[in-house]
């Protein structure tokens, strides 16, 4: 028998590590993979919310957008679109024909501020259901 608790303390955990390189990266300006981090870090948070919901394993993929329906996550327009905004660049790290172009550091840290932000939310959402 799977145990969802392991798997939700092991994708709150991995997320943790995976936005902190995401990170070091964007302020190394290694915008890139510092990108690519931020939406692993998002993916991994919102596959330990899927498996609170359906208490069964996540399934193995990588779009935020769905992760996020799959867990019944009630959130605002606002942080649907930095999920989808965000999938860009798992696409771009992982298949060349999907190459967007590196944001300048600017852009990148936009797309770091919004993502903490949508981020925090999910790590307090499963503080909650875990508290609840």
């Amino acid at each position: 028998m799977i145990d969802i608790a392991k798997q939700i303390v092991y994708w709150r955990a991995s997320a943790e590590e995976d936005w902190v390189v995401a990170q070091k990266l964007v302020a190394d300006e290694s915008i890139r993979h510092g990108l690519f981090f931020a939406h692993l870090a998002l993916e991994k948070m919102l596959k330990a919310h899927v498996c609170r919901t359906t208490n069964a394993l996540a399934p193995r993929i990588h779009s935020l957008t769905h992760l996020a329906e799959i867990a019944q996550l009630a959130m605002g327009s606002d942080y649907a679109k930095v999920l989808g905004e965000m999938n860009d660049f798992n696409l771009e790290g992982r298949y060349p024909e999907f190459e967007l172009g590196v944001p300048t550091l600017a852009e990148a840290r936009g797309y770091m501020r919004r993502s903490e932000e949508v981020y925090r939310w999910l790590v307090q959402k499963l503080a909650e259901q875990s508290a609840g």
